[in-house]
């Protein structure tokens, strides 16, 4: 199996899903989900009808595309004269919303004013989320790669050196053995810069980013990741990174300290691993991801620790898990609110942490798949606590 065999089958089940909408087709402009169904990243936008070929209209690079797209209709995108003729006769036509801005809303809409617009966003993440055979084996292969650089971290880390050095040299060795490094989020406003390495309370401050643990940054500007600050013995290190191979997404969280963990922490980082295996167990098609996430709040605040849980108090994030593919935020997510029933074949990442304000942030995270027999761990390091000499 190839992506010369996937996109097409892709396409199919994109096309029953418009046909069972009474949708003439799809229109795409997000560089990443043109590229689900083509195989290319180009600068192009993707017509898919609800019955026939697509068609790919191209920007820039017209001979790239060419070379990659698994489409057999590729041209130059056309003027905005003959651009409504590509659609004649067509009264439906759906679009993701989620990722459209609104001045490509109106151009489109100027172009196309007959035509009557469909959100399909819900749709498109849907089928995205659940994953082939073929994208399992491209991230199983991207969860051993991530793990051999996080195996590396314990020779490389040492007392009193910066947060921001070991980020360097962990992004590195994920640079050198293939790692793409480009962190694809399809939510409004959310950015980060490959992953995060924060130590002690460098990490117990919120932030913008929708997530457990943010860290201090380098900047107001950059305030994301990790610092300048110096890692102490006793204190805890927590590194966050997702590895990027052939598109695909996987994330992991790891514990290190340099010497020991205090008792408070100790517990926090088992009860974290305890609440990873029992949702990991439940990771089974038909099971209901807000109720998972259920599962997890009342495992923490049963542990005494549910102030913390998911950031610190008054900043928590109200998930467990995320889906995670070509992107780091996609569906499903175990999260309040969300009921939807899990899929054989979804990818999920299961990241319970808990936030001191006065220690910093512990916890593990790992990404699974949905199987009936519950999550297949992808991220296949083991998830011990390392200590170095400190």
């Amino acid at each position: 199996m190839s992506l010369v065999q996937e996109c097409p089958a892709r396409v199919a089940r994109l096309q029953q899903k418009l046909q069972l909408a009474e949708l003439d087709g799809a229109l795409f402009i997000y560089p990443i989900d043109v590229y689900y169904y083509t195989a290319t990243r180009q600068n192009a936008t993707l017509w898919v009808p609800a019955v026939g070929e697509p068609q790919l209209l191209v920007r820039k690079s017209l001979a790239r595309a060419e070379l990659e797209a698994c489409v057999e209709d590729i041209r130059p995108f056309p003027r905005s004269k003959d651009f409504a003729a590509l659609f004649e006769g067509q009264k439906k036509v759906g679009l993701t919303d989620d990722v459209m801005p609104l001045q490509q809303f109106n151009y489109y809409r100027k172009l196309l004013p007959e035509v009557e617009f469909v959100d399909i966003s819900q749709v498109n993440r849907e089928l995205r989320s659940v994953k082939s055979a073929w994208e399992l084996e491209r991230m199983r292969h991207a969860g051993v790669q991530l793990s051999r650089v996080f195996a590396a971290v314990a020779d490389l880390l040492q007392p009193g050196m910066r947060e921001v050095d070991l980020a360097a040299e962990f992004e590195a060795g994920l640079r050198r053995i293939g790692g793409e490094g480009l962190i694809r989020m399809r939510a409004f406003n959310q950015e980060l810069f490959m992953g995060l390495v924060v130590s002690g309370t460098s990490g117990s401050q919120g932030g913008f980013f929708d997530g457990a643990v943010t860290g201090q940054g380098m900047s107001n500007a950059a305030p994301h990741g990790a610092s300048t600050k110096l890692i102490e013995p006793g204190q805890p290190v927590l590194i966050d990174y997702a590895g990027v191979f052939d598109g695909y997404i996987v994330d992991m969280t790891r514990m290190y300290v340099c010497g020991r963990l205090n008792d408070r922490l100790q517990n926090a980082f088992e009860q974290a691993c305890r609440i990873q295996d029992r949702i990991a167990a439940e990771l089974k098609p038909g099971a209901i991801c807000s109720e998972l996430f259920e599962l997890s709040a009342s495992m923490a605040e049963e542990a005494g620790l549910g102030d913390c849980f998911m950031g610190p108090p008054g900043e928590q994030a109200k998930f467990v898990g995320h889906g995670v593919g070509l992107e780091l935020d996609e569906f499903p997510v175990l999260a309040q609110g969300f009921d939807m029933p899990l899929a054989q074949g979804q990818t999920i990442a299961v990241e319970p942490k808990f936030v001191f304000p006065d220690l910093g942030p512990i916890g593990i995270e790992n990404t699974y798949a949905v199987t009936e027999q519950g999550g297949e761990k992808i991220s296949v390091l083991s998830d011990a606590l390392v200590s170095v000499d400190g």
